[in-house]
């Protein structure tokens, strides 16, 4: 592929990003993220209903009075919720907002997102390193032979486990450096890493997410395609900081640098 058309797919994909994360219902649109542990009598703020955790699911309580509905029609009574997929997939809203269910680590919460949130006024689009071909690497990806868990703390100021699948080696300068990744069940991988211009010229930390390696491990390393983790674009995210090892001791002068806002 010549320069040019790299260049030209890296812009058609910063495209894709700036409407991905200003959509209705992207990242930039949540606005609070409620764990039902810290809700027993199954109250959230400013959400209406009751929710509750159940062996199975959440059960969602409501009358006419909370205007909830649950796959498009209002909710009186009760229902039992299992996670959402998606914020656009939500089985129940309240007016604009969508309500969505989640669990992470056994435990249970729910986010709302609403497209009249403030992050969405304010975007002004996603500051970017200038495109360069000399962070396209060649790589490999080593996976363990079992998957491992390491302790990071979250932006939430929590510590959680963060599952690891294998490293993500490169080199540069003549040294080989890795990335420990994670991977999800559909096989997707994602890297969360620190560099020399994190807090300085681009975001605290940023992801990585290489595309699925060949039979023989190859991979292709473009760090141009770095990206903002998902709590740059609002505080209610609980993304993980970088494990150790994946402060890489340079600095990696590409990819999205920070969120620009009116």
């Amino acid at each position: 592929m010549s320069t040019s058309e790299a260049r030209q797919q890296w812009e058609a994909w910063r495209e894709q990003r700036t409407e991905e994360v200003s959509a209705p219902y992207g990242p930039l649109a949540l606005t609070g993220t409620y764990w039902l542990g810290s809700a027993p009598d199954g109250r959230v703020p400013a959400i209406p209903g009751r929710w509750i955790v159940r062996p199975g699911g959440v059960l969602l309580s409501a009358g006419p009075a909370d205007g909830l509905v649950l796959d498009g029609r209002p909710l009186e009574g009760e229902a039992l919720l299992t996670p959402d997929s998606g914020p656009a997939a939500a089985r129940v809203a309240h007016g604009r907002r969508k309500l969505l269910v989640m669990r992470r680590e056994g435990l249970w919460a729910v986010r709302v997102f609403d497209p009249d949130s403030a992050g969405r006024r304010a975007f002004a689009g996603i500051d970017a390193f200038d495109h360069d071909e000399r962070w396209v690497l060649p790589g490999v990806f080593r996976p363990y032979e079992r998957d491992r868990t390491v302790a990071v703390e979250n932006a939430d100021g929590l510590t959680r486990g963060l599952h690891l699948a294998g490293e993500l080696a490169f080199g540069i300068g003549g040294e080989e450096y890795a990335l420990r990744v994670s991977a999800e069940a559909d096989g997707a991988m994602w890297a969360v890493f620190a560099d020399g211009t994190s807090g300085v010229s681009s975001y605290r930390f940023r992801f990585l997410k290489p595309p699925p390696p060949a039979a023989d491990g190859t991979v292709s390393v473009d760090f141009n395609r770095a990206v903002l983790p998902p709590c740059a674009f609002a505080d209610h995210f609980i993304c993980p900081f970088p494990p150790p090892g994946n402060r890489l001791p340079f600095d990696v002068p590409a990819g999205e640098r920070n969120l620009r806002t009116r």
